[in-house]
């Protein structure tokens, strides 16, 4: 596989910024709310934007220095002038009004009224929060840290969560906030976004409680699979404890596995066979299924050398 290597300095600004934004992400945006000295607020989006630390509640985002002039972006001097923000969750529903906050107008301009945003007082800072936003975060700014010069330098805002705002129909029976109801978006290149909803979302077991085995620790035969996918190794690597022997005889009378036994009599195609099954199931989530099929093979090829 060829591989196409960049240096940084030796590309535009311009065209390292378009690569870096296609290459990381999707990323969270966050629709920042802030204020002036002398009253005039401000709303914009970044998506050099994250959450960093639980306790204490941190966030930070990054207002760039402009690519056209390296000048500094409204949030950025407002921050500077009183250290207050909101920091705002964009949902699909209003995705078009905050590309819309993002145009460049000249300060004082009040983007809430330029993209029809309704603003409501906040509760513990002086910038007010987006009505729209599923979940609105009051910050106080911490810290600015400034990561280089001219255009495309970042400034690294640092925001303590202090007050937070649900929005109850993002939350779930238990009242516990529901990834798919929050239906956010992400930032990629260009002009392209990312929404997490629906068929977009799916989990993966974290590793946290348990200790898979590891993908190094599958059978050869495996590992080396034509079948089976990266994602189909890991979830087989993660698991702890493996399917009995008892298991895997009993599994071998399974009418699906009986059928694979009967129609190919070629191990090497046979192998295939179980492989497409065990993937067929691990596509369901059922990993220790899965784990019997393949090791059914083990168990056949290791009786078929010992007859």
């Amino acid at each position: 596989m060829a591989v196409q290597t960049l240096i940084p300095s030796e590309l535009s600004i311009q065209d390292l910024q378009r690569t870096l934004q296609f290459a990381v992400g999707p990323r969270p945006i966050a629709l920042v709310s802030s204020i002036n000295r002398l009253g005039q607020v401000n709303l914009s989006p970044f998506s050099y934007f994250n959450i960093f630390s639980t306790n204490p509640p941190i966030l930070i985002f990054s207002p760039s220095q402009r690519l056209r002039d390296g000048g500094s972006k409204d949030s950025l001097l407002n921050v500077r002038e009183v250290p207050e923000v909101v920091v705002h969750a964009v949902s699909h529903a209003m995705v078009e009004q905050t590309s819309l906050s993002s145009t460049s107008y000249e300060r004082g301009v009040n983007e809430f009224i330029k993209s029809g945003f309704t603003a409501v007082p906040s509760s513990h800072v002086t910038p007010p929060r987006v009505a729209e936003s599923p979940v609105a975060l009051e910050c106080r700014v911490n810290e600015v840290i400034a990561l280089g010069e001219g255009p495309g330098a970042g400034n690294l805002v640092v925001c303590e969560v202090i007050a937070i705002h649900i929005n109850d129909s993002i939350l779930d029976d238990e009242g516990q906030l529901d990834q798919d109801r929050l239906d956010l978006v992400g930032r990629l290149g260009g002009d392209w976004y990312v929404r997490a909803h629906g068929d977009a979302l799916f989990e993966v077991e974290k590793p946290v409680t348990t200790l898979g085995i590891g993908v190094d620790a599958l059978p050869r035969s495996v590992r080396l699979s034509t079948v089976l996918t990266g994602n189909d190794l890991g979830k087989l690597g993660n698991t702890e404890m493996l399917p009995l022997q008892i298991e895997i005889e009993e599994f071998m009378q399974h009418h699906r596995i009986n059928a694979i036994f009967r129609l190919h009599v070629d191990p090497i195609e046979r192998r295939e066979a179980l492989h497409l099954y065990a993937k067929e199931q691990l596509d369901k989530g059922k990993v220790h299924k899965a784990w019997k099929a393949l090791l059914v093979d083990r168990l056949n090829t290791h009786n078929t050398d010992t007859e």
